[in-house]
């Protein structure tokens, strides 16, 4: 990590945001628009141990959340998700990951329009980066079957991230009727 000075705790699962992580829990990393509701769907599987908000994929350094808004820094809304790899399998995170939002729709989801809510995985290591060619792969027949598009998600492994502000990190706990565009999209994802 890079950027802001750690955290408090999660405000749902009171672990911290911040490294070092427990042993044996690896660091997932994805972004499927707002990562408000996105941040929610990963917090509630057993065995995510904490989740945070971030910026990642981009090129300028310690981004914040106008400049990111403005398209111009490459970064995308991302979520942080540390998990143990025996409790929340990877392939459990990217299953949530296909189905609660729409990975056809480029620089976009829904009516947030612009790079930084784009699809995309930040791999950690050379297995979550197999397996998630691997998926997108599967998603994609799956969402051929019935007629959808093309998925433009991205793939790449993950070089630096930033936390997001205070303001954004668990914002539907702290907002509870607060926009959140996710939810079951087009097709399951198949196992």
């Amino acid at each position: 990590m890079v950027g802001d000075a750690p955290r408090d705790a999660h405000l749902v699962l009171a672990h911290p945001i911040t490294p070092p992580w427990p042993a044996g829990h690896e660091l997932a990393m994805v972004g499927m628009g707002c990562f408000w509701g996105a941040e929610q769907i990963f917090w509630q599987m057993p065995g995510v141990w904490t989740t945070f908000a971030a910026y990642a994929g981009g090129d300028v350094p310690d981004p914040d959340y106008a400049l990111v808004c403005t398209g111009t820094t490459g970064h995308a809304e991302v979520v942080g998700i540390v998990h143990d790899p025996a409790a929340a399998p990877f392939e459990d995170l990217l299953a949530a990951f296909w189905e609660n939002h729409d990975p056809t729709q480029g620089m976009r989801q829904g009516n947030d329009v612009g790079p930084q809510y784009r699809s995309i995985i930040l791999t950690t290591t050379a297995a979550q980066h197999e397996a998630a060619h691997a998926s997108r792969e599967r998603y994609q027949a799956a969402l051929d079957a019935i007629g959808a598009g093309r998925i433009t998600t991205e793939i790449v492994e993950l070089q630096d991230y930033y936390l997001a502000e205070d303001v954004h990190q668990q914002y539907l706990a702290r907002n509870p009727f607060g926009y959140c565009n996710h939810g079951f999209c087009q097709a399951a994802y198949p196992r």
